[in-house]
């Protein structure tokens, strides 16, 4: 196990390296700079700021410059925020991205394996008819014009939830929806799917000789082999919920970190683009091989590759 996940920490520094690479040449290749916007910007003054964030050097100077500091988990002072670095603007918004992410996830990982379940238990029934078009839905509609549908009906014609802001976990709730609902419809097609294959095997097949009934087979036996496709998809899922609510919390007005991304692309911050893009980077990476590891004690039969038999 020791040796596998070293393996897998080296194989994670590489795609670190490589992401901050083509991160870096794509800010530098793009055309204008992070002070073109600027109106009335006098030709010393950009000229004197291009200096003080070395834009002014060689490129192999400040690709060697942003290797260093982002190995030292220094993202540097934003372009367009005066006295703010991309650290305090990540330290300070991310934990509500995260709150939000969470929030999305157990909502799409609960709901979507309920549905599964209650789907292949009355397989070509009403109830299979009926979820499956509610994953079909959920896949199908982009969080953005769900966040707005919930919004119109849900906040402003029922006034039930609040329609924007951050202050409670009223304020929480519908955009956790709005961002769950495709990862949600998706889980549930994968736990449906998996629920069917280990319905037709053996040992379901014995259980229910035996007299066991419908949910006791499925805790006991099924589910537990059936959710191995969806631990799978729980790295990927926790990186996307959390980066995916990006849009999501512009339409909510949500102060988290999506709000200074999306900013720093219309503004051209190179240092908070290059940033939070590491970031995310990280925890996508991190969060794969943690669902690796998961994977080992979910099912013993799993060796991995590399650990020690």
């Amino acid at each position: 196990m020791i040796k596998y996940i070293l393996k897998r920490l080296a194989y994670i520094l590489v795609a670190l390296f490589v992401i901050v690479t083509i991160t870096f040449f794509l800010m530098r290749i793009a055309p204008g700079s992070p002070f073109a916007s600027e109106k009335n910007l006098p030709p010393e003054i950009e000229a004197a700021m291009n200096a003080e964030y070395g834009l002014d050097n060689p490129w192999y100077i400040q690709y060697k410059d942003y290797l260093v500091s982002t190995a030292q988990f220094d993202f540097g002072q934003s372009m367009k925020y005066k006295d703010r670095s991309t650290n305090d603007m990540i330290a300070e918004s991310f934990p509500v991205s995260l709150t939000l992410g969470i929030e999305a996830m157990l909502l799409a990982v609960g709901f979507g394996v309920l549905i599964g379940v209650v789907t292949a238990l009355y397989h070509n029934k009403f109830p299979d008819y009926l979820g499956t078009t509610f994953a079909v839905l959920g896949i199908s509609v982009p969080s953005f014009i769900l966040a707005g549908l919930l919004q119109y009906f849900v906040g402003l014609q029922a006034g039930w939830l609040p329609i924007s802001g951050w202050d409670g976990f009223a304020y929480s709730i519908m955009p956790a929806l709005a961002i769950a609902l495709t990862h949600m419809g998706f889980i549930a097609k994968l736990t449906r799917s998996s629920m069917l294959e280990q319905n037709h095997s053996e040992y379901v097949k014995m259980a229910r000789a035996k007299g066991i009934g419908k949910w006791t087979t499925v805790f006991k036996h099924t589910l537990r082999n059936a959710l191995l496709p969806v631990v799978t998809y729980l790295g990927p899922l926790f990186a996307g919920v959390i980066t995916g609510s990006f849009i999501v919390e512009q339409i909510f007005a949500i102060p988290g970190l999506g709000k200074y991304f999306v900013t720093s692309i219309t503004n051209r911050d190179y240092t908070v683009i290059m940033g939070t893009t590491v970031f995310y980077s990280i925890i996508l990476l991190f969060g794969v091989l943690i669902v690796d590891i998961l994977y080992g004690f979910i099912d013993p039969r799993i060796k991995l590759k590399g650990a020690k038999k």
